[in-house]
């Protein structure tokens, strides 16, 4: 049979070590014990504890929700004046549109345009169902700019459906459009937001659906129907 091994002793450097951890996890249970027993014998302090950390959780809560209504307030709040949106860069101007689609309750109206944008600037999805596909041209001389053109409107057209799967379709602009686009728009069923119609939007306090002439019905009933 082969030999049993011997378990192998601490060695003598080995002894101290083992001594200081023991030491160390019997000092710790000590003072556990010891906070128990302090703690059982006052227990109001443990019972303010627990106050105080309810309170300041229920604080740092009460602060957030402060935030987020402040922040609402403020987008219900959001105006804009057609000299301001004429003084912003292109990818800005889009961000403002964004930011009047969540005015108007479109919490999840985000900016998309860019490289690769497939001609569409702002997605959003207002509170009756509907897909809105919205797409921004900017001109810094505003009215006076270059007008926008049907190659636009078909570009536009050729993506908003069949990619985003839009109710909505819209072209806007701080400009104008070409003398070609209203009834080319009309066939293609694309909103126009020309400066008039989006001065009336930026500064005022309705949603799009209700400043532009003729939308698409709501997918689902709703209060604002």
């Amino acid at each position: 049979m082969p030999a049993r091994r011997r378990r192998r002793r601490p060695t003598k450097r080995q002894q101290p070590q083992l001594v200081t951890v023991l030491l160390g996890v019997a000092a710790l249970f000590w003072l556990l014990a010891a906070l128990v027993n302090w703690l059982a014998a006052h227990w109001w302090v443990l019972l303010l504890l627990i106050v105080a950390a309810v309170a300041a959780g229920g604080g740092v809560l009460c602060q957030r929700q402060q935030r987020v209504r402040w922040a609402d307030a403020q987008r219900q709040g959001l105006r804009y004046a057609l000299s301001q949106l004429d003084g912003l860069h292109h990818r800005d101007f889009e961000y403002a549109v964004r930011d009047l689609m969540r005015r108007d309750g479109c919490a999840d109206a985000q900016q998309v345009g860019g490289a690769g944008d497939n001609g569409v600037d702002v997605l959003a999805t207002d509170p009756l169902g509907r897909r809105w596909v919205i797409q921004c041209k900017h001109r810094r001389s505003g009215a006076a700019g270059s007008a926008v053109g049907t190659p636009d409107l078909q570009r536009l057209n050729g993506t908003a459906r069949p990619l985003h799967k839009a109710d909505v379709v819209v072209l806007v602009t701080n400009g104008r459009f070409s003398s070609k686009c209203p009834p080319l728009a009309r066939q293609l069923s694309i909103a126009l937001v020309d400066r008039q119609t989006l001065g009336a939007w930026a500064a005022g306090s309705r949603p799009l659906w209700q400043v532009l002439p003729k939308v698409p019905p709501p997918r689902r009933a709703g209060p604002l129907s």
